[in-house]
């Protein structure tokens, strides 16, 4: 084994990539910097950093969508709005996984996740004169914060770390009251943190929400991933917890990435309240000649930014919500990602490390597609320069917006018992390096 790497060989590759301080990496820098060092060290690295999807891709979708291709719909441009058959079917899984009504009309299709954040902020940052501040619940997903600085929007963040429950309630209130506030945007389960805000914290979020009239964007990349309760009954309680029983300031963002191993096809969709979606905002009208915001979303910054979303994925994303909605368990493969952070879990407290996101509140934090470590407080470019020597490739949390020192955790790489056994000996390795 050619491990640990050498600390000179680790320095040239970041002064070859103009990299000042390798904790600061974004996800794509950090795989181009784990590529360059596998080349130099000739071992394979361990891939913890990105969290591309480690199930094979849902059957149903990809039937679907082999045959709408089969039909022709390569040829025909989808309408910007959706197919109605997957916003029926979207209609149908949230009301089955989360027991909201969002009627189809207020359901829209976008290219992944990414697309509908990133044009939800532009909008949420110009619909009203002296609003255009977006707020972010950290640790988070670190592109999110990167689409309101390409917008021009303003940026507020803190780290929940500190304000759970009732703390988070002034908190939040510190900043809305202010009265710039026009979106505030979160994931839950979180990425990178995996803790999931309690229904406490969702109606404080809530009425804040509708205090200050802020726009809660919901990042439900990972719903129904929270394993410590069973949510993959439809139409059966316990449902997927949300901010949209206590605001109708909501925006759902769900994604076909994670839930149903469909990343390669970028598809989502964002589901609004219905009194959003038919909101009318002087301003909007003002500017592009449109007032409702959906109709502002769907027919002036969606049709700028693609002109709508791939029509074969649609079909395949259409399936595949309609599947769940009748009963296909989609949840249970996903179990596997909780085996996984389970076993790896085990191997990194083994060796010295703690889980730096812990707990919610009084309940640990479930086992799922990500978690947190951090190494005797050992700071984050430290951290990473020596999991990077070791062949371990991840991003360290001062990217996420987070205060902590530690790392974030991907287990979509740790497919095989022999991945978990290197995992274990490299750690071995960095026991004996850190000392």
């Amino acid at each position: 084994m050619n491990l640990p790497v050498n600390q000179d060989v680790l320095d040239g590759i970041l002064r070859e990539m103009d990299i000042a301080d390798v904790s600061r990496t974004t996800i794509r820098q950090g795989v181009a910097v784990a590529g360059a060092l596998e080349k130099a060290s000739g071992e394979k690295f361990i891939h913890l950093e990105i969290g591309v999807p480690g199930l094979d891709p849902c059957k149903i979708g990809i039937e679907a969508q082999k045959s709408a291709l089969d039909r022709g719909v390569a040829s025909i441009y989808p309408a910007i709005g959706g197919i109605p058959e997957l916003k029926q079917n979207a209609s149908r899984f949230i009301k089955a996984y989360i027991n909201q009504d969002v009627p189809a009309e207020c359901i829209v299709p976008t290219v992944g996740s990414m697309q509908g954040c990133n044009t939800l902020i532009l909008e949420c940052s110009q619909m009203q004169p002296g609003k255009n501040t977006i707020l972010y619940i950290n640790p988070g997903f670190a592109p999110h914060m990167l689409q309101a600085k390409i917008a021009g929007a303003g940026i507020e963040a803190f780290d929940i770390y500190n304000f759970r429950e009732e703390k988070l309630r002034e908190k939040l209130e510190s900043y809305m009251s202010k009265g710039n506030i026009a979106a505030l945007v979160y994931s839950n389960p979180n990425n990178p943190a995996w803790i999931c805000l309690t229904d406490n914290e969702l109606q404080i979020i809530g009425e804040l929400a509708t205090k200050y009239d802020v726009v809660v964007l919901e990042d439900m990349a990972y719903m129904c991933m929270d394993f410590r309760s069973d949510k993959s009954h439809p139409y059966e309680a316990p449902f997927q917890p949300t901010v949209s029983r206590y605001t109708d300031n909501y925006i759902m963002m769900m994604s076909g990435s994670k839930i149903f191993s469909y990343a390669g096809e970028r598809i989502a969709i964002v589901a609004f309240s219905p009194k959003l979606y038919h909101r009318d905002y002087p301003h909007l009208r003002e500017l592009y000649g449109l007032g409702r915001m959906g109709d502002n979303f769907v027919l002036t910054y969606l049709y700028a930014a693609s002109s709508g979303t791939s029509h074969s994925a649609q079909c395949a994303l259409a399936a595949m919500l309609g599947a769940a909605a009748d009963g296909y368990d989609f949840v249970h493969d996903l179990h596997e990602y909780e085996k996984r952070a389970h076993q790896s879990k085990e191997i990194f407290l083994r060796h010295g490390f703690n889980i730096v996101y812990d707990k919610d509140n009084d309940q640990v934090v479930g086992d799922g597609f990500f978690y947190t470590v951090g190494y005797k407080g050992m700071d984050c470019q430290r951290l990473l320069t020596l999991l990077l020597r070791c062949g371990i490739a991840a991003i360290t949390l001062n990217t996420t917006g987070s205060d902590q020192p530690g790392a974030r955790i991907s287990v979509s790489a740790l497919r095989t018992p022999e991945l978990m056994q290197q995992l274990d000996e490299r750690l071995a390795i960095f026991e004996q390096i850190a000392k």
